[in-house]
C-alpha cells in the first residue's frame, strides 16, 4: 500500500516473507548429487520422472518461485534506488539546515522542497515487483535410474572422539540423511560404528548409543566389506560410503585400512568419502588415505576443524560432476 512520506532518512522495506521447510531444502541441497550414479547395466530404463532443475526466468505462474522472485526484487530496488536515496537524505539535511539559518530563504527552501518531493515520486515509482525479477521453478523430465543405491555410514566412537567431535561427525551424518532422504528414493543407508570392534546398527543407535572403546579403524571396513559380498551385488548397486573419525588410529593397522580399501572396498564402490575431524596434526591414517586419493579417482578427503565447516565440506564432497557414466 501507499506509505506516508517521511524525512527521518533511511528506512526499512516493509515486507516479510516465509520459506517453506521443502523450500529450504531445496535450497540446502541445491546442486548436490551422488557421484558416479549408474543405472543398472542389465535393465532396460524405460521410466522417465519429472525433477526440480533449479529456476528459470520464463515460466507458468503456478511455477513462480516467491523466494527467488522476491529476492530479485529487493536487489533491483535497492541497485536502482540507491543513489537517488543518498541523494534525498542530502538534500534533506541541506533543507534542515537552511530552515533554522536566518535571515529565513524562502526561496532556497522552495527549491529543496521541490527536488524532494520529485525525488522522493521517482524513488516510488520503481516498481516493487517487476517480470524481470520473476523466477520459475524449473523442471525437466529425467530417466529414473533402475539400479539401487546403498551408503554405508562409517563413524569412529572410540574414546579418542570426544563429544564435541562425535557431535561434529554426527552434525555431518544428519546433513547426509536429509540429503539422501530428500534428493533419492529407496536408498538403503548402513550404519556402523566402531572402535577396537564394527558393529552394524540401526538409526538410533548410530546416532544415541554411548559405546565406546579403543580404535582399529579397519574393524570397520571388515564390516563393510562383509555386508557388501552377503547383500549388495556391485553389479546390481550403487556403492557410497562416508567415513568419518578424528584419524586416531592405532599404528600398524592404518596400512592394513589402505590394504582393505585398495584391494577390496575402492574397485566395488562408486565414491567413497573420508572426514577427518580433528585439530591436531594428521597421523598415519590420513597419510595412508591420501595415497589412496592419488590413486582412486572415487576416492575423496576433507578435513574438518570447527562445526562451520561441516555444511561447505558436504557441499565440496557432493557437488554435482560431470558424470562420465551417464550413458
Amino acid at each position: 500500500g501507499q506509505g506516508q512520506a517521511s524525512a527521518d532518512g533511511e528506512g526499512k522495506d516493509e515486507f516479510v516473507f516465509q520459506i517453506s521447510k521443502d523450500e529450504y531444502l531445496d535450497l540446502l541441497f541445491e546442486d548436490l548429487a551422488l557421484p558416479n550414479l549408474k543405472k543398472n547395466q542389465h535393465r532396460q530404463l524405460n521410466e522417465f520422472k519429472t525433477h526440480r532443475a533449479g529456476f528459470t526466468s520464463n515460466g507458468v505462474p503456478a511455477n513462480i518461485s516467491v523466494v527467488r522472485s522476491l529476492q530479485n526484487s529487493l536487489a533491483r530496488r535497492t541497485a536502482m534506488t540507491a543513489g537517488k536515496r543518498r541523494e534525498l537524505r542530502a538534500l534533506e539535511e541541506d533543507l534542515e539546515t537552511i530552515s533554522r539559518s536566518e535571515p529565513v530563504q524562502l526561496l532556497e527552501e522552495e527549491r529543496l522542497r521541490k527536488e524532494i518531493a520529485e525525488l522522493r515520486a521517482k524513488i516510488e515509482r520503481v516498481p516493487f515487483i517487476d517480470t524481470f525479477d520473476l523466477r520459475y521453478k524449473n523442471y525437466e523430465k529425467r530417466p529414473e535410474p533402475s539400479s539401487q543405491a546403498v551408503m554405508f555410514c562409517l563413524m569412529d566412537v572410540s574414546g579418542s572422539m570426544d563429544q564435541a567431535t562425535k557431535d561434529m561427525a554426527k552434525r555431518f551424518y544428519i546433513l547426509l540423511y536429509l540429503f539422501l532422504s530428500r534428493t533419492y528414493k529407496n536408498v538403503d543407508v548402513v550404519y556402523i560404528r566402531h572402535h577396537t570392534q564394527a558393529k552394524e546398527v540401526d538409526e538410533h543407535e548410530f546416532f544415541y548409543s554411548q559405546e565406546t572403546g579403543g580404535t582399529i579403524v579397519s574393524s570397520a571396513l571388515k564390516l563393510m566389506d562383509e555386508v557388501v559380498q552377503a547383500r549388495y551385488d556391485p553389479a546390481q548397486w550403487n556403492i557410497y560410503a562416508a567415513q568419518a573419525s578424528d584419524g586416531d588410529n592405532w599404528a600398524d593397522d592404518s596400512p592394513l585400512c589402505h590394504e582393505l580399501l585398495a584391494k577390496k572396498i575402492l574397485p566395488v564402490v562408486r565414491y567413497y568419502s573420508y572426514i577427518e575431524i580433528t585439530r591436531r596434526a594428521h597421523q598415519t591414517l590420513w597419510r595412508e588415505y591420501e595415497h589412496l586419493q592419488a590413486t582412486f579417482d572415487n576416492f575423496a578427503m576433507q578435513h574438518i576443524r570447527d562445526q562451520e565447516d561441516i555444511y561447505p565440506v558436504f557441499r565440496e564432497l557432493f557437488h554435482k560432476q560431470s558424470s562420465k557414466s551417464e550413458a
